[in-house]
């Protein structure tokens, strides 16, 4: 599981839903703190994943205004988010797609 600080003060309660799930939210550093370069760097490739995870997420709200829920039954919500994130795939591989 990625997610950011929020997550962090819920690990048992994931771990008592999903036990065999991984967690991989940052470790928190405190003001003043050290951190070796190691935490750093797991910490990075941590945030990475989750930015390109989120990133999809950011473009299908914002072009095709899934910001709020709309209910319309559980299989037109799930065509209609398909055809989305299908969209956005389409989207974000729009320039290599042209080269």
């Amino acid at each position: 599981m990625y997610g950011d600080s929020a997550h962090g003060s819920q690990k048992t309660l994931i771990g008592s839903k999903a036990p065999k799930a991984k967690d991989f939210t940052n470790q928190r550093v405190r003001r003043g703190g050290d951190i070796d370069e190691a935490e750093r760097s797991r910490n990075h490739n941590k945030s990475k994943v989750r930015a390109r995870v989120e990133h999809v997420f950011a473009v299908v709200k914002r072009l095709w205004g899934f910001a709020k829920v709309r209910y319309r039954g559980l299989a037109k919500n799930a065509t209609r988010s398909f055809v989305v994130l299908g969209l956005a795939n389409i989207y974000l591989a729009r320039q290599r797609l042209m080269a």
